[in-house]
């Protein structure tokens, strides 16, 4: 798959002056619920709406969508209202039910990329359709998963394509119900740059009061796109309650929100900016050499370790480590989060170096 101009056609025909808004309720869960949204969306930024209709649960027992019958829910806000509509589907009867009820983008779910066996079957069911698929990240943190299920659909000759941004899983709890891990998406957009990107703050955040935050950073990485969970009473939707906000709330959103230039032909504004990469540039040279010299200490403590046959892990040591450097983080305006990101790299590289140290004959 190469990167192509002709990889923006589809978004480029919506003729928009702001970004892409994809919005509308977790999961349809009546007729009535599915249209009045629509409504309160329709004479706004939205230009698609969004419902979930078959809903993978992470345990049995939670509401796992109203099914097919929902999709002729969406037939008829379309209908009234105008708005696009798109659902996820995660195999291929699914997607034969979605084209049946005409629906004009199909997404896949993170669960589903992560299989290439479902992806390829869905992407055979769909073999040359015009219809929109966006391709949600893989829950798990792979890049090249991610792009293997695009170029899955960009064989199956599927011309209309984009990816959307949820977030990945942790073990450990953040702030967030899923890492936004930024840097994915950036080399995803440094491979692909017409490929378009929307984020899904719903599923990042888990709650809503951080959903504007994740929409301006986004907006601010020049992501084409908000896919957003709207509900007329958030608080008594039937999944994903705390996450989801109100139709007006978003309006007001996408009023607040503030949508960069991608570059300013201001000759000041090119000096002080160049100016200021120079000194980035020496300080992550100075970072580097500084890692260097560490990992070399490293290597000196393995082989001190292994002389006395001692283990390379040193648990007392390394939470120490961590619960000073957080705390001296902190005084300088780092946050908690980037700092234990940091160490442990730095730490797991250390550990690495030390085996290999331990190994050698």
């Amino acid at each position: 798959m190469e990167n192509k101009k002709e990889l923006r056609n589809w978004l480029d025909e919506f003729n928009l002056d702001h970004p892409l808004v994809i919005a509308g309720p977790c999961s349809a869960e009546t007729e009535e619920q599915v249209v009045k949204i629509a409504k309160q969306l329709k004479d706004s930024d939205v230009s698609v709406l969004r419902a979930g209709i078959w809903k993978p649960r992470t345990r049995p027992g939670n509401f796992e969508g109203v099914g097919a019958l929902g999709l002729k829910w969406l037939k008829t806000a379309k209908e009234e209202t105008g708005l696009l509509t798109t659902t996820e589907v995660a195999n291929p009867n699914h997607v034969e039910l979605a084209l049946e009820n005409d629906i004009d983008i199909l997404w896949i779910g993170a669960r589903t990329t992560v299989s290439p066996f479902i992806i390829q079957e869905i992407a055979d069911a769909l073999k040359g359709t015009d219809k929109t698929v966006l391709v949600k990240n893989p829950v798990n943190p792979d890049l090249s998963l991610w792009l293997g299920a695009v170029e899955r659909f960009y064989t199956a000759d599927i011309k209309n394509l984009g990816v959307i941004h949820r977030g990945f899983s942790a073990y450990e709890k953040t702030k967030y119900r899923n890492n936004p891990e930024w840097q994915i998406p950036i080399d995803l957009q440094n491979r692909f740059p017409d490929l378009p990107l929307i984020l899904d703050p719903s599923h990042i955040a888990g709650r809503r009061d951080t959903i504007f935050d994740l929409c301006q950073t986004a907006l601010d990485l020049n992501y084409d796109g908000l896919m957003v969970e709207t509900h007329h009473d958030p608080d008594n939707a039937w999944s994903d309650a705390a996450q989801q906000i109100t139709p007006a709330t978003l309006i007001q959103f996408m009023k607040d929100l503030k949508i960069r230039k991608e570059i300013s032909e201001s000759a000041e504004f090119q000096n002080k900016l160049n100016n200021l990469r120079a000194q980035i540039d020496v300080a992550d040279n100075h970072l580097i050499e500084l890692l260097s010299k560490r990992m070399k200490i490293s290597d000196d403590i393995g082989k001190v370790k292994k002389d006395q046959n001692v283990s390379v892990l040193q648990t007392k040591r390394w939470n120490e480590i961590l619960g000073k450097m957080v705390l001296e983080g902190e005084q300088v305006g780092l946050s908690e989060e980037f700092i234990l990101r940091l160490f442990k790299a730095v730490h797991q590289e250390s550990i690495n170096r030390q085996e290999k140290v331990m190994k050698a004959k």
